[in-house]
């Protein structure tokens, strides 16, 4: 039960910190300055826990690189889509690949009713999707929604072999120092120094934002480390039903029957995988 309140807890957090985001007045630079603060949360971490184990550097490498290809990502999904459509159908891509490649791969084992209540969170997310009727001009989003979520997948599992090989602390450590100052250097070569000419509320919100997503991601790792992939996955996954609530509270978007019925089936989802 304190794993499963933790990972609601990281997923309440996932919704704070993009709420955060999708509020910035302009998306590049306010993730380049979340990832510029967990940057240097990062390096502290480093400076106090060191080298990482001998032959782990490749779980380091590969989850930074898949971080910042989920950033793209998810960039690219929010500019060529709309918000309340893209994020849940990348984060719902997700738990349902974790599930498959954590039974055929990691040969994990899932109780049936965990496996039932993934699929049922997976199916509850992407039908918050649906619910909008894409048309065939945003099938590029789509698209890179998708991508993003086969990203975030990819990074789980990475994430959740590696913290088994490691100290939590000194692998999240060396993946957010990575990924942190590679970010705002690739947006600073690209926009150039302009793009932080922000306001101050708007560059403390940034910073703050990667305070956030560190903490989040950092209760996940803590949880992969004593429950099962998938189920941890799809738990995360609830941050989609976090963001919605913040979405109708702060951005004044419609919530509407048909999305509270997704959510109740997400909901039913967690019940099963707890009960699981």
């Amino acid at each position: 039960m304190v794993v499963i309140l933790v990972v609601l807890g990281a997923a309440v957090l996932h919704a704070t910190w993009n709420a955060m985001a999708h509020g910035a007045p302009d998306r590049f630079a306010g993730l380049a300055l979340f990832e510029l603060a967990a940057g240097v949360i990062g390096l502290v971490a480093v400076l106090v826990m060191g080298l990482p184990p001998a032959g782990t550097w490749g779980y380091i490498i590969a989850s930074a690189l898949l971080h910042l290809a989920y950033l793209g990502g998810l960039l690219a999904s929010y500019q060529l889509g709309q918000f309340s459509q893209m994020y849940p159908l990348a984060r719902g891509t997700s738990p349902w690949v974790v599930a498959v490649v954590s039974i055929v791969v990691l040969h994990q084992q899932l109780a049936l009713l965990e496996l039932a209540g993934v699929l049922l969170v997976s199916a509850g997310l992407i039908a918050l999707v649906f619910i909008g009727r894409p048309g065939r001009n945003q099938l590029p989003a789509i698209f890179a929604a998708t991508g993003t979520g086969l990203m975030i997948a990819s990074y789980t599992v990475v994430d959740g072999v590696a913290v088994h090989k490691m100290p939590v602390a000194t692998y999240m450590g060396w993946v957010f120092m990575l990924q942190g100052f590679a970010m705002p250097i690739a947006v600073l070569l690209w926009r150039g120094p302009r793009i932080f000419d922000l306001p101050r509320p708007a560059i403390l919100s940034g910073l703050a934002g990667g305070v956030v997503s560190m903490a989040a991601y950092g209760l996940v790792l803590w949880a992969q480390t004593r429950g099962t992939l998938a189920a941890i996955a799809a738990l995360r996954e609830t941050s989609i039903i976090f963001g919605a609530i913040i979405g109708a509270l702060f951005f004044h978007e419609r919530f509407g029957p048909k999305r509270a019925t997704a959510a109740a089936v997400v909901v039913a989802g967690i019940v099963l995988i707890t009960t699981g």
